[in-house]
This record gives C-alpha cells, structure tokens and sequence, in this order.
C-alpha cells in the first residue's frame, strides 16, 4: 500500500500573495468579530487559508481545513449550492451575495456569504474568497435592538403620560375634578381670541350650587364634599372635549362651550340642571339630593369683550338665584339705539 501526503496548501500561497488577497476582502468588505472567512484555490478545490471562526464552525481544527475540500468538509447535500454559487461568482468575475440556509450541527443555520475571484500575483493560483455573515444572528441582534428601542419609547411615552398627568393634576381641583378657575380663564381668553379672528360664537356659563338641604348640611363636610364630587362627574359627563368646565369658587361653577350660539348653550344646560336635580347622592346610606341655578351669556350676541362677556354671566346667574334657583337665564341681548 502506497501512501501520498498531501502538500500543505500555504506552499502554493506564498506570504505577499495571501496578503493582498486578504486585503482584497478587507477592502470590499469589513470582517467582523465572529464572521468567517476562507480563501479556496479554484483549481485544485483545496482550501488555501480559513480564519479561527470559519475553522470553529466547520468543527475542525485550522491545520484540519486547510488543504481540505468542501467535499471533506461539508455535507453532500450542501455540496450543490455552495458549487453553484462559486460557478456564478466565477462566471460574473465581480462579488457575489448569496444566501444559505441549511441545517448545521442540529440547528438550523442562515448565511449571507460574499464570494470574490482574485489572483494573488500573476503566477499564483485563481482564488475564491468568501466571507461568511451570520445573517440569523445578525436578525436577532437588530430584532434584540428594535426591542430595546421600542421599550425605551413606551418608556419615554409612559413618562411623558406621567408628567403630562401630573401637570394636569396641578390644574385641577381635587374635591370635583374640574379644573381650577385659573386654567378656566386662559381657555377663556384664547377662545375670545379666536372668536373674533374667526368670527365665530361661543357660551360661557356660570352655575351655582342652590343652597344645601338641612340632610346635607347635617352631614357637614362629607356631605357637602359628596355633592361637589357628583357635580364634578355630571359636568365632565355633560361637556365635550373641546369645551371647558371648572370649579369657579366654594359653590360656583363655570363652562365655556365653544362653537356654541346662545340658544344651543341654553338647551344643553337645561338638559344639565335637570340632571342635576334628579341626581341622588348616597353618603352613610342617606340619599342626597341638590339642585343648581345657571346664568348663560355668548360672545358675541351678548357681549363683545371678555369683561362684558363676563358681566352678562354674573348678572344672568344673579337673575337665575333671584328667581329662587333650579333654572337657567338667558343673559340679554343689547339692542344699539339707532
């Protein structure tokens, strides 16, 4: 029995020429950490150099690839494919991208392979460089980083949520909800402003709790703070986004209904004032009743400037609670002497 030894492959690579074929990789692609990269002479099929990790995946030692054939390394059934695309890279003369997906040591392995033709000098062998991409981890990696940059945006939504709530809370009263008379009379004077540059009208309402049954009174703060919370709920319940409720003072609400003429603003607060006089409250299993009286004035019908407007509304209201509370009152028009 004769035994031949097999040349070692690096004899027909000398130094300078896997050089430069090294830097032909390097220049077309950036090698990264873990990727991994061989150089086959074309002619004979033999493997010429493999980096640390090509060798680790193939699960041989470095000296067990070079010199090796990827009929010697691979199994038959991928033998096809990887023929196949170093045919094109070949043919083409210029890089080749191709996928492989295949299963590798029981799992299932995914591929972007870069193939590149070169010659290291004019009298060494046609080579083939591929440079191998693990495009299933490198999907992990960026599915792993969309998962990080989407937690990092619920999180900066969910804190932004948190101070949007927080301001908020500041503007709002804490016995009806509403918000304060401060907030109230900003809104007040952008929708003045915007009323006269669009020419279009909105209400302003002010509603005062009627004065306190003995049952409620008899309850004292609890009581009075139960009737403040339902009046809260049925104005929030009763307005639209657009619109803007508050708690005025101890007893005193108000509303401005924007868009709203004078008749519409009537209509919706009379739907509201018998809610309210129909509405239970129930506190230490007595049943509480109350009743509230509306001034309604609009801009412009009944006034032209944020004082006048407020000034109809005060005397609207005063006329509402002269005539014994429970309804609402319209606040006059003026008609100009001609």
């Amino acid at each position: 029995m004769v035994t031949t030894s097999r040349p070692h492959p690096t004899a027909a690579l000398s130094e300078l020429g896997l050089q430069r074929l090294l830097g032909l990789a390097l220049s077309a692609v950036l090698v990264r950490q873990g990727d991994m990269l061989a150089i086959k002479d074309l002619g004979s099929g033999l493997y010429l150099h493999a980096n640390p990790a090509m060798a680790a995946f193939l699960g041989r030692p470095l000296d067990a690839v070079l010199g090796h054939s990827d009929p010697e390394l691979f199994e038959a059934a991928l033998l096809p494919a990887l023929r196949a695309a170093e045919q094109t890279a070949t043919v083409q003369g210029q890089p080749l991208i191709s996928e492989h997906r295949f299963e590798w040591m029981g799992k299932r392995r995914e591929f972007t392979v870069m193939r590149l033709l070169g010659q290291p000098d004019a009298e060494g062998p046609q080579c083939m460089l591929s440079v191998w991409f693990d495009a299933r981890a490198q999907r992990e990696q960026e599915a792993q980083l969309r998962l990080a940059l989407e937690q990092i945006e619920q999180q900066q939504q969910a804190n932004e949520l948190l101070r949007r709530e927080i301001a908020d809370q500041a503007l709002r009263d804490p016995s009806s909800g509403l918000y304060r008379r401060a907030h109230f009379e900003d809104q007040l004077r952008r929708e003045v402003d915007l009323s006269t540059r669009e020419h279009r009208d909105f209400a302003v309402v002010f509603i005062h709790l009627d004065p306190f049954s003995s049952r409620v009174l008899a309850l004292g703060d609890a009581g009075q703070q139960r009737v403040l919370e339902a009046m809260g709920r049925l104005l929030r319940g009763g307005t639209r986004a657009m619109d803007a409720s508050c708690r005025f003072d101890e007893h005193r609400f108000a509303v401005l209904l924007s868009g709203v003429g004078l008749a519409t603003a009537h209509s919706r607060m009379e739907s509201l004032r018998r809610k309210c006089a129909a509405h239970i409250v129930v506190h230490d299993g007595q049943e509480l009743g109350f009743s509230v009286a509306m001034g309604v004035a609009s801009f412009p019908h009944t006034a032209l400037s944020l004082d006048g407007l407020v000034g109809a509304c005060e005397s609207a209201l005063a006329e509402a609670q002269r005539r014994g509370g429970n309804q609402v009152t319209l606040a006059a028009i003026p008609f100009d002497a001609v």
